[in-house]
């Protein structure tokens, strides 16, 4: 599993989110890609990246296992990570 977070300094769901992201993949064991969507046009293109924060969850071959835009909470998001490990 692949975790790659799309944010953006200006962005203040973002600011609210990150935290509890890192948290939650240091506590699982989980590496986080963060991208800054300003700086980074490569990813950003390459899986559409239109709003942020976006989280994409890429499985053991690359392909998109999940996919969202928005903030979720810590339980979805440890429920989420739990599902692809």
């Amino acid at each position: 599993m692949q975790v790659m977070y799309f944010s953006a300094p200006w962005c203040g769901p973002c600011k609210m989110f990150k935290p509890v992201l890192q948290q939650v993949a240091s506590e699982l064991g989980i590496g986080i890609n963060d991208i800054n969507v300003d700086y980074d046009a490569t990813f950003t293109e390459k899986y559409n990246v239109t709003s942020v924060p976006t989280l994409i969850i890429l499985d053991h071959q690359g392909n998109v296992a999940f996919r969202n835009s928005g903030v979720v909470s810590r339980d979805q998001l440890i429920k989420t990570f739990n599902q692809f490990k």
